[in-house]
C-alpha cells in the first residue's frame, strides 16, 4: 500500500469513526497497519488507533498501539515523532493508573530536542503529568502543572486543551473540598465548547457537563447534578463510551446516596464498579468502594461497610492514592467510635493526620486540615494552597509552608 492509499484509507477509517460505526473504523485502520510500507502513514494510523481504544476503555490496547508507535517513531529518526509517541505512552499508563510511570514518560518528552510541534505538545505533557499526579495525591505538583497546561493553551491558542485543562481543574478542586471552583471551571469548560466547539467531538460536552455534575452534587444542588450527568450519559452511550459511562454511573449513584436512597445507589455502583473493572480505572473503583461504604453506614451495616474499606484500601495502597486512604481512615474513625473500639479508633485518628501532613493537607497559617470540609481556597504562585479567608485576614508575605519546609532539621 503506497503513501496516497494508506493516506486515503486513514481518511475513510476517520470519516467511519465520526459517524459512530467504531468496529468498521478499526477494521479500516488495522489492514492499513498491516500493509502499508510508509512509516509515516503507520505512524498515524497507530495514533488513530491510540484514540479510538482510549475513548472505548481499551487501555491495555492502547498501550500496546502506543508501543509499536515508538519503535514506528525511532524508524522515521524525527524528535516530534518521538516526543508524540511517548506522549501517547505517558497516556496509556494514566489511564491504567500507573502514575509513576506516566510522569517518566513526560518527563522524557520535556527533555527532548524537537522542533515547534513537539513544543506544542508541551501543554498536553503537562496535563496528563498533572493528571498522574492528582492521582497520587501530589497536590501541589499536580497544580502546577494544571497551570503550566493552562498557560500552554493560552500562548498557542488552543481551545480544546484549555476545556480539558479546565475540567480537570474542576476534578483537583472537587477532591480538596473547594467546591466553588470545583464548579467554576467544568462552566468554564462548557462555555469554551459552547463558543469554540462547533466542529469538535461531542466528548468534550460530555466530560464539562460530567464534571459540573460532580460539583453539583458535592454542593448539594441534586437536580442539577441529575440534569448534567444525565446529558453526559446521553453522549457516553451514543458514543460507545464505556469510561465516562462508568463516571457517570457513579455519579447517579452518589447523587442518590445523596437523597438517601441506597436502595437506587447500589445498584448504580454495582454497573459502575463492573465497568470500572473491565477498563481497569482501579482509581474510580476506590471512588465507588467509598460511596458503597457511605450506603452500608446509612443502613447502619458496619461489619459490610469495614469490608469495602478492606478492598478500597488494598487498591489505594498499590496505586499510592494518598486521599483514598485519608478517606478511608476517617471512615473507619467515624465505625470505629460508634463501635466504641477505642484502640481502633486512635490508630485510625493517628493514620489520618500522618496522610494530612504527609500531603500538606492543612492550612500553614490557622493549621486546620484542608479537605474536610466545602471551604474556598487559594494557591499562591507555588502553588500551596490556604483557605482565602485567611490569606484574606492575614495576608501573606511569602509562603509560610515554603517557610517551613525550608528550615533545616537541626535548628529545629
Amino acid at each position: 500500500m503506497g503513501q496516497d492509499q494508506t493516506k486515503q484509507q486513514i481518511e475513510k477509517g476517520l470519516h467511519l469513526y465520526q459517524s459512530n460505526q467504531t468496529e468498521k473504523a478499526l477494521q479500516v485502520w488495522m489492514r492499513v497497519l498491516e500493509k502499508s510500507a510508509d512509516p509515516a502513514g503507520r505512524f498515524r494510523v497507530l495514533g488513530c488507533l491510540i484514540t479510538a481504544h482510549a475513548e472505548m476503555g481499551r487501555y491495555k490496547d492502547m498501550l500496546k498501539f502506543a508501543v509499536v508507535q515508538i519503535d514506528t517513531a525511532r524508524e522515521l529518526e524525527d524528535p516530534d515523532y518521538l516526543t508524540e509517541s511517548y506522549l501517547n505512552l505517558a497516556r496509556s499508563n494514566e489511564k491504567l493508573c500507573e502514575f509513576q510511570k506516566t510522569i517518566s514518560y513526560c518527563k522524557t518528552c520535556l527533555n527532548m530536542q524537537g522542533t515547534t510541534v513537539s513544543l506544542q505538545l508541551h501543554g498536553q505533557v503537562s496535563l496528563s503529568m498533572g493528571n498522574a499526579f492528582l492521582g497520587l495525591s501530589i497536590f501541589q505538583k499536580a497544580l502546577e502543572c494544571f497551570e503550566k497546561a493552562l498557560r500552554y493553551a493560552h500562548n498557542n491558542d488552543d481551545k480544546m486543551l484549555e476545556c480539558r485543562v479546565c475540567c480537570s481543574l474542576g476534578n483537583f478542586y472537587a477532591q480538596i473540598k473547594d467546591y466553588e471552583k470545583a464548579l467554576f471551571f467544568p462552566c468554564k469548560a462548557a462555555e469554551l465548547v459552547n463558543d469554540y466547539g462547533k466542529g469538535w467531538s461531542l466528548k468534550y460536552r460530555a466530560m464539562s457537563q460530567y464534571h459540573m455534575a460532580v460539583a453539583y452534587q458535592k454542593l448539594g444542588r441534586l437536580a442539577d447534578a441529575m440534569d448534567c450527568c444525565e446529558e453526559s450519559m446521553k453522549i457516553a452511550l451514543q458514543h460507545g463510551d464505556r469510561p465516562l459511562q462508568a463516571l457517570c454511573l457513579l455519579c447517579f449513584a452518589d447523587i442518590h446516596r445523596s437523597r438517601r436512597d441506597v436502595q437506587t445507589a447500589f445498584p448504580r455502583y454495582d454497573s459502575s464498579m463492573s465497568i470500572m473493572t473491565e477498563i481497569g480505572n482501579r482509581l474510580g473503583l476506590i471512588q465507588v468502594l467509598l460511596g458503597v461504604t457511605k450506603c452500608w453506614m446509612i443502613q447502619k451495616e458496619l461489619d459490610k461497610a469495614l469490608e469495602s474499606i478492606e478492598k478500597a484500601q488494598e487498591l489505594a495502597e498499590g496505586l499510592g492514592n494518598k486521599l483514598g486512604l485519608l478517606k478511608l481512615h476517617c471512615l473507619c474513625e467515624r465505625i470505629y467510635r460508634t463501635k466504641g473500639q477505642q484502640r481502633e479508633l486512635r490508630d485510625h485518628v493517628v493514620k489520618f493526620h500522618e496522610c494530612v501532613e504527609e500531603m500538606e493537607l492543612y492550612c500553614g497559617m490557622c493549621g486546620e486540615s484542608i479537605g474536610e470540609k466545602n471551604n474556598q481556597l487559594q494557591a499562591l504562585p507555588c502553588s500551596h494552597f490556604f483557605h482565602l479567608k485567611c490569606l484574606q485576614t492575614n495576608g501573606t508575605r511569602g509562603c509560610p509552608n515554603c517557610r517551613r519546609l525550608s528550615v533545616k532539621p537541626g535548628y529545629v
